[in-house]
């Protein structure tokens, strides 16, 4: 009899047992404060002091470390000599998308002596994020960690780190970054390759006048270390690895996957992998170290390789030079391909639709611009470089935000008819006629309906030159259902989809000469740029927008903008 109530009373148990651990998550969330002041700084690498911009100063800027379920709340203050924006890289901005950041989508740039309060809260995610300039070619130097660890009374699917640590790559520039981009804009060239890579802002011993500022991470024999992998870089996908040491990989974009070990993680631009390793070899000092993976044929890059020092207290020896790892070759692709092919989510986590909405398909690339030969046409046979989804070369509106022009009404902004194909179907990693190679610009939105699940293939093409294309879709997440070499086949392919265990990212890096495959639910209102993670391909053109509205109108689809929102 006793048993006979408890199981009927069960229902109503459980219903009030959620709700009270609900209210205690709430009770539980905190609100999180921050000042941001973005400023000229003298920074000295590589034997040369320059004034770099930074965030308070420090380069890399500030971590913020939260709770899933916790508000920021971020002022920044503009005191630097040039427009800027901030963007939180991996948040969803869920009914937030003014907090978005990137210049000209969802706000026009802070000013010089202007301020601006970004509000978010983190809604369903942990692990590792990023924050990093969205305007020009600032984040160079302006970026740092964002670090969701689980809500109070919560902990990791895997046993927790005794040493929890961001490794931050970067490109570092000898000159202004600024000047780097002006000049490439002007000539219509590729843009001055960087002059080093960087671990948390420092070269290391490899390169001049560096070994004094080398990251040391202190470790004793048996600690178990969480390093938050971070490829803050403009323009180069990066291998990274430790000497003698297994890396297990647990995290990516802020999701969990599935454990796998490896020895060495290739890291597109805007992406983060968490790993973990374990303090078990002889002590001594072993360095870490990244240098580029370049796909692209023909394409300069920088061949240098950044260093960190992995470092046991009980070494018995400082003078000798740690152990160097052994990093794959700068264009080996089948290590890259590998590594993907491990990563799996979690599907008790989150389920990936099964019927599709909306079924979309991008080609990805470069492209020439022909022009009159002279000074600004200085790309290949006196071209400009460009780059486009589909064949539309991605222009940025100047007077206004594209979120304000769609939320005010403000006509002449953009239009929605971006092509969900490509306008010519052709060979697209095969010889790609000429008259394939040059754009159409514009700005072009795709309106997609609110709660509709959307399939979208991307699909690298051989205009110019195959290449691996770290793609971001900003307020999402997505699940990477496939991905493969050639010409997608939606006849074959789609039979090898994975829709049991699919990884979650917000970046996702196509393969060179090759495809993948996302899918997403379009439950975000808002303006959202989908682009390339390379900044000179962006700048080339090499993104869009999705509109997303719910239905409803624009009052219950979007907040109001904030009272400080800046103004073109």
């Amino acid at each position: 009899m006793e048993a006979t109530k408890l199981c009927s009373m069960s229902p109503l148990f459980l219903f009030l047992l959620g709700i009270l651990s609900f209210m205690a998550s709430l009770a539980d969330a905190e609100t999180h404060y921050h000042d941001f002041v973005v400023q000229q700084t003298p920074v000295t690498r590589l034997c040369r002091t320059h004034n770099i911009i930074t965030v308070n100063g420090q380069f890399p800027g500030p971590t913020i470390a939260a709770r899933n379920g916790d508000t920021l709340v971020i002022k920044v203050t503009n005191r630097a000599r040039y427009n800027v924006t901030l963007h939180w890289h991996g948040i969803r901005q869920m009914r937030t998308p003014w907090a978005d950041g990137p210049e000209y989508v969802t706000q026009c740039p802070i000013k010089p002596g202007g301020t601006y309060t970004y509000r978010f809260t983190i809604e369903n995610q942990e692990g590792t994020l990023w924050w990093h300039a969205h305007s020009k070619w600032l984040r160079a130097t302006v970026y740092g960690a964002l670090v969701i660890f689980p809500k109070s009374g919560s902990s990791y699917p895997f046993p927790a780190p005794k040493i929890d640590v961001p490794i931050i790559l970067g490109e570092w520039w000898d000159r202004n970054i600024v000047d780097v981009l002006r000049q490439a804009l002007f000539t219509g060239a590729a843009p001055n390759v960087s002059d080093a890579y960087t671990i948390n802002g420092q070269p290391g011993d490899l390169y001049r006048c560096s070994s004094q500022g080398t990251v040391r991470i202190s470790v004793n024999s048996g600690d178990t270390v969480l390093l938050r992998v971070i490829n803050a870089a403009l323009n180069q996908q990066l291998f990274f690895s430790v000497a003698n040491h297994k890396l297990t990989v647990v995290g990516a974009d802020a999701a969990y996957n599935k454990p796998f070990t490896t020895r060495v993680i290739m890291v597109g631009p805007g992406q983060t992998t968490n790993v973990l390793l374990t303090a078990d070899q002889p002590p001594a000092r072993y360095y870490m170290a990244a240098r580029a993976y370049a796909s692209g044929q023909n394409v300069t890059f920088d061949n240098t390789t950044t260093t960190a020092i992995l470092d046991y207290k009980t070494a018995t020896s400082r003078t000798s030079s740690p152990v160097l790892p052994q990093l794959p070759a700068f264009n080996d692709t089948a290590t890259v391909t590998q590594f993907t092919s491990q990563l799996k989510g979690i599907p008790s986590l989150a389920k990936v639709a099964k019927n599709v909405d909306e079924n979309l398909f991008f080609t990805i690339g470069l492209g020439l611009v022909n022009c009159t030969p002279g000074p600004r046409c200085q790309g290949p046979n006196n071209t400009r470089f460009a780059a486009s989804m589909n064949n539309v070369s991605f222009v940025l509106p100047r007077k206004t935000s594209l979120l304000q022009a769609y939320y005010q009404n403000i006509p002449g902004v953009f239009t929605t008819d971006f092509p969900p194909s490509p306008p010519v179907k052709f060979d697209y990693t095969g010889n790609v006629s000429r008259g394939l190679w040059q754009p159409r610009f514009g700005t072009k939105l795709y309106k997609l309906k609110f709660g509709s699940n959307v399939q979208l293939v991307l699909q690298d093409t051989a205009i110019v030159t195959t290449e691996d294309h770290p793609i971001h879709l900003h307020g999402y997440h997505f699940f990477v259902v496939g991905q493969g070499f050639g010409n997608f086949n939606p006849k074959t392919d789609t039979a090898k989809f994975n829709l049991v265990d699919p990884p979650v990212r917000n970046t996702i890096d196509v393969p060179v000469g090759g495809w993948v495959v996302i899918r997403f639910v379009a439950d975000n209102p808002g303006v959202w740029l989908f682009h390339c993670h390379i900044d000179s391909h962006l700048t080339w053109g090499l993104g869009m927008s999705f509109l997303v509205e719910n239905g409803k109108g624009k009052s219950q689809s979007i907040e109001p903008p904030p009272a400080d929102l800046p103004q073109c």
